[in-house]
């Protein structure tokens, strides 16, 4: 059989056209280039036209790099590039599973981040649910300091029954809960309990009330799978997170779960997390929806 040919790239002027739709879609400016070579925006972009965009999905660096400071300016630079309004953010122990003295520094450092960028970063309360009455306690302490969610990482699948005290309290307190997930092919021993699609539906099941945020659907693994396995699951949300760039992700979720079931993430890898959303053959409200409207609605949700 002869191989098909590959399809010839776009030419420029089709680039230009996709990448001017794109920028307008967030109010950014198209790059120029320096005389020194480097890319650089016409204009510090303002807030969208469209309404605001949140990142529901990333990380602050832990103090014990010697550049955190920098990459935390990085974070905030690379959003104002991009048109991203606001970061939603948890700060993790660099090793896992994590104590409660670690986790409670990660909030601290999270809080002072909120702090030093008041209005652009917004704080998830990271903590290990095997520690039940610390992990309460750093909760409620971190929520009434202005935090807006609950991050967990894979100490437990959600399923655990330990988890079950964390989502009784976000549910009282009306905050998210992001939790990583992943559907994997092989067993990753560094990650033995990480949870997928089928566990938050199972969990979503026991508590209908809250709002749970299954983490990066484009972070690795099948996410066909996951995306089907949210289907009959209407109260669980889906981040668009992670560095996979496969073509159609972002339509079939739509098609599947409804544009009002996902949420704009990066976790990190900031112009792929931009561009799968602007690239998607998706119409502007759609794509205005999952740029922020969805994740505006999910923080008005907090109780006082």
């Amino acid at each position: 059989m002869t191989p098909t040919a590959p399809e010839p790239p776009p030419s420029r002027r089709l680039f230009l056209k996709q990448a001017t739709a794109a920028a307008s879609l967030l109010g950014t400016s198209l790059p120029r280039r320096e005389a020194r070579g480097a890319l650089e925006p016409e204009a510090k972009p303002g807030p969208s036209p469209k309404g605001k965009v949140i990142d529901c999905h990333g990380h602050l660096a832990h103090r014990s790099r010697p550049t955190w400071e920098k990459e935390d300016q990085a974070l905030i630079d690379a959003a104002d590039r991009l048109g991203i309004n606001q970061l939603c953010c948890s700060l993790l122990t660099p090793k896992r599973p994590a104590t409660p003295e670690g986790f409670r520094e990660c909030n601290r450092w999270t809080l002072d981040a909120m702090k030093r960028f008041p209005g652009r970063v917004l704080g998830y309360a990271f903590v290990n649910p095997g520690y039940k009455d610390e992990a309460l306690e750093d909760i409620k302490r971190c929520v009434g300091e202005g935090f807006i969610g609950i991050k967990m990482y894979n100490d437990f699948f959600a399923t655990d029954p330990v988890v079950f005290p964390i989502v009784e309290l976000a549910i009282e307190l009306g905050v998210p809960i992001l939790h990583h997930a992943g559907h994997l092919h092989y067993f990753l021993k560094e990650q033995p309990h990480i949870s997928d699609g089928g566990h938050f539906a199972e969990l979503a099941g026991r508590y209908p009330e809250a709002r749970l945020i299954c983490a990066h659907a484009c972070g690795g693994g099948d996410w066909e799978w996951t995306i089907k396995a949210l289907r009959h699951a209407p109260t669980v949300y889906l981040d668009t997170s992670g560095s996979v760039t496969d073509d159609g992700v972002i339509e079939f979720a739509v098609k599947t779960l409804g544009a009002d079931r996902l949420v704009f993430g990066c976790d990190m890898s900031m112009t792929v997390g931009v561009g799968r959303i602007q690239g998607a053959d998706l119409d502007a409200t759609t794509k205005a929806k999952i740029l922020g409207g969805n994740m505006e609605a999910i923080l008005k949700g907090r109780k006082s």
